[in-house]
């Protein structure tokens, strides 16, 4: 059986947890049309006859502007260490600009030493939304980034066997090669997760970024950033949440007139949850959350 781990990397909304949730074949980390949605190093685990492969979802790689940002940008570098192989993220609807340079960068850097496998494959994803010959040109231009840098550094070998897919993760284009490829550059091992088990992340955490998956969906312009959940109290069947934002203002935002946003969010949240549960979602204004190294402690970003 071949095993391993997997970091999928790239800048902010390019589909990586969409791609991860593809790959494993169900919903283990929660998405959005929203850049940084992803603030936690999620694991996910398909299990396969010959294989089981722990996909590690990341955020995204940016220029960061608070505490938080960095601390996001720390996780997602991390995450390309001690792992077997790097999946790089691009967007096939958009051209590779500094934020893929500093991803295929950093992807490159995690590979293994000379005479090892190599340890990157590159992805251009939302190929769903891209004509044929865009598709071909980012694929053409990702391969011409990944020479230019892997010369830069004086470490041409680094670009030696690195694959290109072409895939769509709205859709499922492409991700069954994808795997193919993932699998087969992976070593010889016994499994880390039991059958059935398809992610290690905590269940309070589960529910307080469903929580704000449903949130992000319900709010506008920056406030999504502003928002941030936390499971305070977990008494079956009550499972109690806080939401944090930055000012009053965003408080009436989150609730809505008449409570409104407020009950649509439990509602979408609960469907998820096992029967019976009672979900109290409470509002309060943490000012500068993000950032207060206090207050991303307790977040436990």
């Amino acid at each position: 059986m071949r095993t391993g781990f997997v970091t999928v990397a790239g800048r902010p909304n390019v589909g990586k947890s969409s791609l991860v949730n593809r790959m494993v074949g169900t919903k283990v980390t929660i998405t959005s049309p929203r850049p940084n949605t992803t603030r936690h190093r999620i694991r996910g685990v398909l299990h396969r006859p010959d294989a089981q492969v722990v996909f590690v979802d990341t955020p995204g790689l940016h220029r960061p502007r608070t505490a938080l940002g960095r601390r996001l940008n720390d996780a997602a570098a991390a995450s390309l260490d001690d792992v077997e192989l790097v999946v790089a993220l691009v967007d096939a609807t958009a051209a590779i600009g500094p934020g893929d340079r500093l991803v295929l960068q950093r992807a490159l850097g995690a590979a293994p030493g000379p005479g090892e496998p190599p340890g990157v494959l590159v992805a251009v994803n939302k190929i769903d939304r891209a004509g044929r010959g865009q598709v071909l040109e980012r694929l053409a231009s990702a391969a011409a980034t990944v020479e230019e840098l892997a010369g830069e550094a004086g470490e041409t070998w680094r670009q030696e066997g690195v694959e290109y897919f072409p895939v769509s993760a709205l859709t499922g284009t492409g991700v069954d090669e994808l795997v193919r490829a993932v699998v087969a550059r992976l070593p010889d091992g016994p499994p880390y997760y039991p059958e059935g088990v398809v992610s290690d992340t905590p269940e309070a955490l589960q529910v307080a970024e469903l929580v704000r998956e449903q949130l992000l969906r319900r709010v506008r312009e920056e406030l999504p950033h502003s928002i941030a959940c936390r499971v305070t109290e977990w008494e079956w069947p009550l499972v109690r949440c806080e939401i944090l934002v930055e000012r009053a203002s965003q408080k009436a935002i989150v609730i809505g007139a008449g409570g409104e946003v407020l009950k649509a969010v439990g509602a979408a949240v609960r469907a998820q949850l096992d029967p019976g549960v009672y979900l109290d979602l409470v509002v309060r204004v943490e000012k500068h959350w993000q950032q207060r190294h206090d207050v991303l402690d307790r977040l436990g970003y």
